[in-house]
């Protein structure tokens, strides 16, 4: 039963944070806000879109597996833990869903070097500089609780590591030379992932 709307929720989730913001956004703005293109094969950002992919692969896979019969990691197999987890992954979705909106038509996925948008620094981004990849982690932990076989497991690690690199080598970088001064600044006073941890040195 848990893992049954564990595949429900994640396929929700899937459905709101690509399906229906990517059509908002072109019912917004004649532009999908899809940037795919993983750059040159090897490199850093198709390194990072590569493991991003299979961390959504393996987040399906983690309930699939458990109604096929994979039993849970014996130590994280606890009622309380479940119960959370959904409590957990149906606020991620939301909170997902909510810093998305948040964004307005500035909203991407993927990084196009060549594209100037707006920096976003208001609202959920006041509290955090990336909140959609918090909320996608914290859907993710809620789903593993849910679920927590090793397949699971593995697509919370992957999912994290995909975010990290993406962040720290292919976003900030970016968002540095698009807006200079103005995001070194945000960078100082504003935690990378979760408040007040993972500010910049370099504007102060």
């Amino acid at each position: 039963m848990t893992a049954a709307l564990a595949l429900w929720l994640y396929v929700l989730g899937l459905a709101l944070a690509f399906g229906w913001r990517t059509l908002a956004q072109w019912r917004a703005t004649g532009d999908t806000g899809l940037r795919l293109d993983a750059g040159p094969a090897l490199s850093i950002s198709w390194w990072a879109k590569l493991a991003f992919v299979a961390a959504l692969l393996l987040g399906a896979a983690g309930p699939a597996a458990a109604l096929a019969g994979l039993p849970p990691v014996h130590a994280l197999d606890a009622g309380w833990l479940r119960t959370s987890g959904i409590v957990v992954a149906g606020a991620g979705i939301v909170a997902t869903l909510a810093a998305q909106l948040n964004m307005g038509t500035s909203w991407r996925i993927g990084v196009d070097p060549a594209e100037h948008t707006a920096l976003v620094t208001s609202g959920a981004f006041a509290l955090v500089r990336n909140p959609i990849f918090t909320a996608m982690i914290a859907t993710s932990l809620g789903l593993t609780a849910m679920v927590p076989n090793l397949v699971s497991l593995t697509a919370t690690a992957t999912l994290i590591a995909s975010i990290q690199i993406q962040v720290r080598a292919v976003e900030e970088p970016y968002l540095l030379r698009t807006h200079g001064p103005a995001y070194a600044a945000y960078t100082a006073r504003v935690g990378r992932f979760l408040p007040g941890i993972g500010c910049s040195t370099r504007a102060r």
